[in-house]
């Protein structure tokens, strides 16, 4: 009987975690792949943890590459001393809208793969994204509050704003001389570009998610490889038309070689075969030489018998 419940037990874990992974590979939906962290992280919260420490979130294996905190505050407090979450530095005088008694923040780094959820939902063309996504979301956290009954609470700046570094998330090696952009990633499929307030640091007045882009300009490669192109293809034309016309000058030098060869033929057959001049009494006049075949007798004849 134990057995048989062990092996029930095996059975549904893998079908969970095969419908867990099948949903995970389903997800195209930045808000969509929010849900389901959410999910995770009240379904990992512990009513033992304390106020205010960050703990961290351990998603299924499908969600590779993302790390998920979490840390829940009193509304009250949150404004009244502010509080950093990882890369979020939210100054005093921050605002929880709707206030509740607890609210849970959230911290996401999506990583560079799932970052690229963000090229299907949003309209990036022109841009390149360096730096992974970042993401503040927060939610309602009561005592008897679960993922089912939670919903998302805004996060509003007060009198400073709030501010999210990227330095230890990005590798910046690639990007010498370059400047990137700040990029809020809005709920309404919106992108709001903004200069940085210091190098690889942003800054924002609301709850949302964030990445670092910089400008590709696609008109400019373009011009570059036609004009490449251009030039191939120029000297593949020249080289080709010069041999062409080399051909045509080959063929027509053989052809007036073989028709002068053909006209020296010509003039020395008809001297050849010219007349031969002699003297007719006072007249020069042609004469054929001897080609008739002289009549021979022969011995052996006999004359018919008279009639």
């Amino acid at each position: 009987m134990d057995s048989l419940f062990s092996f029930t037990l095996i059975i549904l874990s893998w079908v969970s975690l095969a419908s867990i992974k099948a949903q995970a590979q389903g997800i195209k939906s930045a808000h969509l792949l929010d849900l389901y962290i959410r999910d995770y992280t009240f379904k990992s919260f512990d009513q033992r943890f304390r106020t205010g420490t960050l703990h961290t979130v351990h998603l299924p294996a499908n969600f590779s590459g993302i790390r998920v905190n979490m840390a829940r505050f009193r509304c009250g407090s949150l404004q009244r001393y502010g509080a950093r979450v990882m890369e979020f530095h939210l100054d005093v005088g921050v605002i929880v809208h709707p206030c509740v008694e607890r609210v849970m923040v959230v911290r996401q780094n999506l990583g560079y793969n799932w970052s690229s959820i963000y090229y299907a939902n949003y309209d990036l063309s022109g841009y390149q994204l360096v730096s992974p996504i970042l993401g503040l979301l927060a939610y309602n956290s009561g005592v008897n509050v679960n993922f089912s009954d939670s919903f998302e609470l805004g996060i509003l700046a007060g009198v400073k704003p709030i501010t999210i570094d990227f330095s230890n998330t990005t590798n910046f090696t690639n990007l010498q001389g370059i400047r990137p952009y700040c990029a809020s990633f809005e709920s309404d499929g919106k992108v709001t570009l903004a200069n940085q307030v210091s190098p690889y640091v942003c800054d924002a007045t609301r709850h949302g998610h964030f990445g670092l882009v910089i400008e590709t300009p696609p008109k400019q490669v373009s011009k570059k490889i036609s004009r490449w192109k251009v030039a191939v293809g120029s000297s593949i034309g020249a080289a080709l038309g010069a041999f062409l016309l080399s051909l045509l000058l080959v063929a027509m030098f053989v052809k007036a070689k073989k028709k002068s060869r053909m006209e020296e033929m010509e003039r020395r057959a008809y001297e050849e075969e010219a007349l031969q001049v002699s003297m007719v009494g006072h007249v020069r006049a042609p004469t054929a030489a001897l080609t008739r075949t002289l009549p021979t007798i022969e011995h052996e004849y006999i004359p018919p018998p008279p009639h």
